[in-house]
C-alpha cells in the first residue's frame, strides 16, 4: 500500500469488559505508531460484562487530543435478530459514530438472506457509518446485497485485521473478503481497516489487512482511514 493507514477506528478499552487497556494506554500506543486518530468503540449491551450504556453519556469529559492523537467516540453496536440495534437512541446520539456487527453472544444465525437483511436494517440509522467484521460464514452474508446497501446508505465495510489472524475461528474469512472487496471496487463502495484491538499492543496493527489489499490492488481512494479529513467528513464530525 502506498498511503499509510493513519487512524484506528475500531478498538476496545477496559470498558468493554474483555479488553485490557485504558483510554490513555491505547492513545499512547497510537502515538508511538504515528497514528493521527483513534476511535474507541466499546461494545453495546448484548456482550457479557460490557459497560452500562450510561458510560456513553459522559464522553464529553475526555480530551479530544491525547498524546497528539485525535480522539473519537463510537460503539460497536450489536445487530439483533429482529433487525434492530442493541443500543437505545438516547445513547447513540452521544456518539461520533456507530459500528454495527453480528456477534454470536447475542445473535442466532438465520441464514444468509435474513442475516444480510438484519444488518442492512441497522445500516439505515444515520449515526451508523460502519459495519464490523462482515467475514464469517458461521453467520453467512450475501455480499452483493450488503455492498449495494452500503453504497445506498453511505456505510463503509470493515476489513478486520484481527479476523484475518484467526481463520480457524472466522470461517472462510479470506474468501469472503475477496468477494466483498472486489464488489467494493466494482461499485465504488468505501471500506475501512480496523485492528479490533482489545489490548494496547494491537493498536494500529494492520499488517494482514494491508497485505490482502495490496494483493487485490485495492483502490486506496476507497479507504476511509488513510486520511483524517476524509474520515471526519465521512462521519459528519463537527469540531
Amino acid at each position: 500500500m502506498k498511503r499509510k493507514l493513519i487512524l484506528d477506528i475500531h478498538t476496545h478499552t477496559l470498558a468493554s469488559g474483555h479488553a485490557y487497556g485504558t483510554i490513555r494506554e491505547m492513545a499512547y500506543m497510537a502515538s508511538t505508531r504515528n497514528l493521527k486518530g483513534i476511535g474507541f468503540t466499546e461494545h453495546a449491551p448484548g456482550i457479557p460484562n460490557t459497560c452500562d450504556p450510561f458510560y456513553f453519556c459522559n464522553l464529553k469529559v475526555i480530551p479530544r487530543d491525547i498524546f497528539g492523537v485525535k480522539i473519537f467516540h463510537g460503539s460497536e453496536i450489536n445487530v439483533l435478530n429482529d433487525g434492530t440495534l442493541s443500543l437505545e437512541e438516547r445513547y447513540i446520539e452521544k456518539l461520533d459514530y456507530g459500528i454495527v456487527g453480528i456477534h454470536k453472544q447475542c445473535y442466532e444465525n438465520e441464514g444468509m438472506a435474513k442475516n444480510t437483511q438484519n444488518i442492512i436494517s441497522c445500516m439505515k440509522h444515520p449515526k451508523v457509518h460502519f459495519v464490523s467484521h462482515p467475514d464469517d460464514d458461521h453467520m453467512p452474508l450475501d455480499y452483493k446485497h450488503l455492498v449495494l446497501a452500503a453504497k445506498q446508505y453511505q456505510v463503509a465495510l470493515e476489513v478486520n485485521n484481527s479476523s484475518l489472524g484467526k481463520p480457524d475461528k472466522r470461517l472462510n474469512c479470506y474468501e469472503n473478503y475477496h468477494k466483498m472487496l472486489k464488489l467494493c471496487m466494482e461499485l465504488k463502495v468505501p471500506i475501512f481497516v480496523g485492528s479490533d484491538a482489545h489490548d494496547p499492543s494491537w493498536v494500529g496493527e494492520f499488517k494482514l489487512a494491508e497485505k490482502l489489499l495490496t494483493e487485490l490492488n485495492f483502490d486506496e481512494d476507497l479507504i476511509i482511514n488513510n486520511d483524517l479529513d476524509k474520515f471526519m467528513k465521512f462521519i459528519n464530525f463537527e469540531v
